[in-house]
């Protein structure tokens, strides 16, 4: 095993690990319930309009939601994990996403179940910021086992929302609320079991040393692999929602239909379970990532090319290097890990690149759209984002080489 694998395996003293099955079935738990709260909303979008009576405004504003309440809420996780622990805290995210969705589902004022909404997407911001600490402190030399265990499951979460949203919107007049409140009961079936978890991990906290955690937290940008990787992780999340977004417009303003747009933008979402189980473990055994990174940042310039000069020409083409280049996701939440030593360390580089990361998730699909809009055609936003493609490489070359953050914060003391 390399120097870096061994010492990244390396358990903070004082921590009790769980055993390596309980951690799995805990990421999967929790991990296929931080997206669905928000994925499942687009295919019924219409009919949760209709329902509520909820104007095109307040439609735009809850399809912005999730990125900008995981940026806020995401950057206080940390805070309130030092206090309560990681999986205590993971555990309340639960509960209050179960209790947001589940609520939500019944009530018939637009302006409550926004609220409600924001309430739940809260609770997956703290599974977002605290899951890949929780992975660093329990998984050992099955680091990367877990972190392919948690990609591949928050892509399954992602997915099936878009599979089943219709068949259980079609049950009744009033399915679109079935829709919805199955991913609540979800939530609750996966609460009970993770408190369970939280009492058996006996608190594993991300605790600082007396003095030292608030200086810790504030010098986490003087990492330059802590700040390359927060460009990388924002760049690939701005491109991974724009996709969700306005991909499947562009197809159909080629000429596709409906429902051959929507299996272009399912092909790009399903990619993400492939690129769960497989960039993991190269992050951790692979001795250089730069072809790589560097790989899926071409993937991603080819694909936006292709709708550029031939989107309806071979449509499964571009989703296909759309995807592929969306491998970028787990490439980024593996080298949190990988790329930090201390548990403690991993939860501060994760509420720093993250929250970042989903602000560009909210606002970059606004730029875009905006864009489109005042030029009238989709030429300058793909050139931007064909653009784009070149820094999120840049910047993940130097947040892939091999080194610790933890190592770059104590040569620089405060």
């Amino acid at each position: 095993m390399s120097d870096l694998s061994s010492r990244s395996a390396t358990h903070r003293k004082g921590t009790v690990p769980l055993p390596v099955w309980l951690a799995a079935v805990a990421v999967i738990l929790v991990a296929v319930n931080l997206r669905p709260g928000a994925t499942s909303v687009g295919p019924v979008l219409a009919e949760i309009q209709s329902g509520l009576g909820m104007g095109s405004v307040q439609a735009g504003i809850l399809t912005a939601l999730p990125g900008f309440t995981f940026a806020v809420v995401g950057a206080l996780a940390v805070m309130v994990s030092r206090r309560a622990g990681i999986a205590w805290t993971i555990a309340l995210g639960l509960g209050v996403v179960a209790a947001g969705l589940l609520i939500r589902s019944v009530v018939a004022s637009p302006v409550l179940f926004m609220i409600l909404t924001v309430l739940a997407f809260a609770g997956m911001a703290m599974g977002n910021i605290l899951v890949p600490a929780f992975i660093k402190t329990h998984g050992g030399t099955r680091t990367a086992l877990l972190n392919s265990v948690y990609g591949t499951t928050l892509a399954v979460g992602a997915t099936l929302p878009l599979l089943v949203a219709a068949p259980l919107a079609g049950w009744d007049s009033g399915g679109w609320q079935l829709s919805l409140r199955v991913w609540g009961l979800a939530a609750l079936a996966a609460f009970v079991p993770w408190i369970l978890v939280s009492v058996r991990s006996r608190r594993a906290v991300v605790q600082t040393d007396a003095g030292a955690g608030a200086t810790e937290r504030l010098r986490i940008t003087s990492s330059r692999t802590a700040v390359a990787l927060c460009v990388y992780f924002g760049v690939q999340s701005m491109h991974a929602y724009v996709q969700f977004g306005w991909v499947p417009q562009i197809y159909r303003d080629a000429g596709l239909e409906q429902g051959h747009a929507g299996l272009m933008a399912a092909t790009i979402a399903s990619l993400g379970i492939a690129g769960g189980l497989i960039m993991p473990a190269l992050v951790a055994r692979a001795p250089g990532l730069h072809f790589y990174i560097a790989g899926l940042a071409t993937a991603v310039a080819a694909g936006y090319l292709g709708l550029l000069l031939a989107p309806a020409t071979m449509p499964w083409m571009w989703a296909l290097l759309l995807g592929i280049g969306g491998f970028a996701f787990p490439t980024a939440l593996a080298l949190i890990t990988a790329r930090s030593r201390d548990p403690r360390v991993t939860a501060e580089l994760s509420g720093f690149c993250q929250p970042v990361g989903y602000l560009l998730a909210a606002v970059g699909p606004f730029a875009i759209g905006a864009l489109h809009e005042a030029t009238g055609s989709w030429t300058v936003p793909l050139v931007i984002l064909i653009a784009s493609a070149a820094v999120m490489a840049a910047a993940g070359i130097i947040a892939a080489a091999p080194r610790f953050v933890d190592d770059q914060l104590r040569r620089r003391p405060a």
